[in-house]
């Protein structure tokens, strides 16, 4: 529970992402720790899939506002700008994401997770977008700014040229009564009950996260195709995630098929969340070689279950994984391959991350973040 006093005014969390994301689960952590604490708190949720602006608790969600949907010219930005300017009046404002600065909402509290579309963006039209979504971060007046990382923070001051007492850090969390190291019992009574066929015979590497150009997963399938041929390991990739970039879902395929790895890879495409810890305790391997995250959730859960982590060592990784996992240069794939190898067929190495990794992990909880985030309200206040 967060322990202290908290300011006893009228506070909107708003987000646009549902709670099984990265940006939907900060935001809905946040105002389930501090709902109870603060007299007046209230949750706007920005829904996309039904073009409505909804207030909702754990237990039910009401409809304030609906737009309509605009053909041809009805793009998720302008959406978004439509029912934003259908939010209440609050004497405060959480803004949990960036792409969300824009919205003329005063004062704020803007949490950045990342600033991924201006600093990698995708393609032109990416980055000529973020000049839009993030010209709010330009915009300092009655503003202070949560950053998820150090990382990210060097972000925002190089590009955005915030002064730095106007932006706090602030880690994300992981829920540790669902993310924890399962024994074998419970292993195996969550796997049949969730009818999840799970082999001893092989070695299973997972990886969880978006098939985003930036999550570099050709490089895990080219690394895999190593540890198969050049050492000749019966191992499985277990990929879960979103589909939604279809020309880099093509590539991954492709590059499958190329490499005969049809057999190798299990992919999923949604996966509920009370089954992600079955599978990080499956896993005998967790691997995220991302070039660039504002925070990165999966490895936190993964070390959190006692999954061993190897992930890259660029941008707010090393942050998060600290001296508890291995960390390589996202663009060298042998060197992936090779420390995937030395991981799995080292018994002393795998027994020291696990228990690197579950104490790292105690590090990250989500009540040290909410309660961060409301002395950031507080501060807010005395200005």
């Amino acid at each position: 529970m967060i322990e202290g006093n908290i300011v006893n005014k009228q506070i909107a969390i708003v987000a646009n992402s549902p709670p099984n994301t990265g940006s939907g689960r900060y935001a809905f952590m946040l105002q389930k720790l501090l709902r109870d604490k603060m007299d007046d708190l209230t949750y706007i949720y920005i829904d996309k899939s039904d073009y409505s602006l909804n207030t909702f608790d754990d237990s039910s969600s009401k409809i304030i506002a609906k737009a309509k949907k605009i053909p041809l010219i009805d793009n998720r930005t302008y959406f978004y700008y439509r029912l934003g300017k259908k939010i209440p009046e609050f004497p405060l404002y959480h803004i949990t994401t960036q792409n969300l600065s824009f919205l003329k909402l005063y004062p704020r509290v803007i949490t950045v997770l990342d600033l991924i579309h201006y600093v990698q963006p995708e393609t032109k039209l990416h980055f000529l977008l973020s000049n839009y979504l993030y010209k709010g971060l330009k915009d300092e007046k009655h503003t202070l700014f949560i950053s998820i990382s150090n990382h990210t923070k060097k972000d925002l001051i190089n590009h955005f040229k915030i002064p730095s007492d106007k932006i706090k850090v602030t880690y994300l969390g992981v829920d540790i009564e669902r993310y924890r190291l399962l024994s074998k019992s419970e292993i195996i009574q969550t796997s049949q009950k969730l009818n999840v066929s799970i082999s001893e015979n092989k070695k299973y590497i997972l990886y969880v996260g978006s098939e985003h150009p930036r999550k570099n997963i050709p490089a895990i399938i080219k690394a895999l195709y190593k540890l198969k041929k050049k050492y000749e390991m019966n191992v499985t990739l277990i990929k879960v995630g979103s589909e939604e970039h279809k020309k880099q879902k093509e590539l991954i395929s492709s590059l499958i098929q190329r490499l005969n790895l049809e057999k190798g890879v299990i992919s999923i495409k949604d996966v509920p969340e009370e089954v992600l810890p079955l599978l990080y305790n499956t896993a005998d391997l967790f691997v995220y070689p991302s070039f660039y995250e504002g925070f990165g959730l999966p490895p936190l859960e993964a070390m959190a279950c006692g999954t061993p982590v190897i992930t890259s060592n660029t941008s707010s990784l090393p942050e998060v994984v600290g001296d508890a996992g291995i960390m390589v240069d996202p663009y060298d794939v042998d060197g992936l391959a090779d420390a995937m190898h030395e991981v799995l067929t080292n018994s002393g190495l795998m027994e020291e991350m696990i228990k690197k990794g579950l104490e790292r992990a105690k590090m990250f909880s989500w009540e040290r973040c909410a309660r961060e985030t409301s002395k950031v309200y507080e501060e807010l206040h005395n200005i």
